[in-house]
């Protein structure tokens, strides 16, 4: 069974790699240079974000690109999943070296509605805003009608990512 999930999770995210890099020219630049890595979440770190956000990683790494101008480290983005009603939905962070989102991007969304995560008036929401943020909707996040679970997921994953950079920034 555990096989079979990880095929399965496989081919729901072929592509998303290079869609992210594409993403990531269009906001910085065709002059950026990117490097990718795959960072793994100690088991510790892990768990006490999963604690302080109230939601779980679905994986034990995130996948990160160190972005570059000039050979300057200029900003660092992380690639992660949530889960929607039923199936994954995957988003994009990116971060100033500060910890502060300068974009959030969903990069693909599986389920049938509540789509109105992917708009970017919401997302738009999220820049500036780090680690010590509550990313609550219906608070600092607006809630979006009929698409309450996507809305909660997404801003909770923020939230998970923004506490993972706080933490990790220093060994990236």
């Amino acid at each position: 069974m555990k096989i079979f999930l990880s095929i399965l999770f496989l081919l729901l995210n072929i592509g998303i790699k290079e869609d992210c890099e594409k993403l990531l020219i269009n906001i910085f630049g065709n002059n950026v240079k990117t490097e990718f890595l795959k960072y793994d979440i100690a088991p510790e770190l892990k768990n006490k974000i999963e604690q302080e956000c109230r939601q779980r990683f679905i994986r034990n790494y995130v996948y990160v690109w160190k972005i570059y101008d000039n050979n300057k480290h200029i900003a660092t983005a992380f690639l992660d999943d949530v889960y929607g009603k039923s199936l994954p939905i995957t988003f994009l962070v990116i971060f100033d070296l500060n910890g502060k989102i300068l974009d959030t991007e969903i990069i693909k969304y599986r389920e049938s509605y509540g789509n109105a995560v992917q708009e970017k008036n919401w997302l738009n929401q999220f820049k500036g805003k780090d680690a010590s943020s509550k990313f609550k909707t219906g608070d600092d996040i607006s809630s979006i009608s009929g698409a309450t679970i996507s809305a909660n997921s997404v801003s909770a994953g923020i939230k998970k990512l923004s506490k993972l950079y706080s933490y990790i920034k220093d060994e990236l």
